[in-house]
């Protein structure tokens, strides 16, 4: 495989690893929501402020109101989280 075939390979297998620990197993509740983001992207969530922070961002990605998280809305999360990496690097390496 391609890496970036192994790479989506890859954000399935880490949504279906948090997803359906306490519930549906195609979506992430918002407890999910917060392992993952504590596991899978601790520089992203400081220590203290994880509550108001996974709150916010479960409210945003949570287009349709359902109170979950599904695939489609979580690859939103990752869009946007490697873009913001993206941009940052290259205003990091322009300087």
């Amino acid at each position: 495989m391609s890496e970036l075939e192994t790479a989506m390979g890859m954000l399935i297998d880490v949504f279906d690893r948090y997803s359906g620990t306490e519930g549906n197993k195609d979506t992430l509740t918002k407890g999910e929501l917060k392992t993952l983001m504590e596991k899978e992207f601790p520089n992203f969530v400081k220590n203290g402020k994880n509550n108001d922070q996974v709150e916010k961002l479960f409210k945003n990605l949570d287009n349709n109101g359902d109170s979950q998280v599904d695939f489609n809305e979580f690859i939103i999360l990752v869009a946007a989280l490697t873009s913001a990496c993206h941009k940052y690097c290259h205003e990091k390496g322009s300087k």
